[in-house]
């Protein structure tokens, strides 16, 4: 496998990975809400309660991905096996 092929399977693998996770985490949160908040718990809790779920499942997705990805790029050299997605930009002088 070539560097470009190995680049697109690691971006469409880590999307997967981290929608997942994310999945995961809201799932979580919203059991966690379900157990905690009782049926005579106003709509507007309720509302904020959602919405911080959803931000807490966001923040806790980005946390663990990039210590993950921060985990592969120690033990495998990322140059070595993948192409450069963003390539630097050389100023021209006229």
């Amino acid at each position: 496998m070539n560097k470009k092929l190995n680049t697109t399977l690691f971006i469409i693998g880590a999307s997967l990975f981290n929608i997942v996770l994310m999945m995961a985490f809201f799932l979580l949160s919203l059991a966690l809400l379900g157990k905690v908040l009782s049926e005579d718990t106003s709509a507007t809790v309720k509302q904020i309660s959602l919405l911080l779920a959803f931000l807490v499942s966001i923040v806790g997705t980005y946390g663990i991905y990039s210590l993950v990805v921060k985990w592969i790029s120690k033990k495998i050299d990322m140059e070595k096996y993948f192409h450069p997605i963003f390539k630097s930009r050389r100023h021209k002088k006229f």
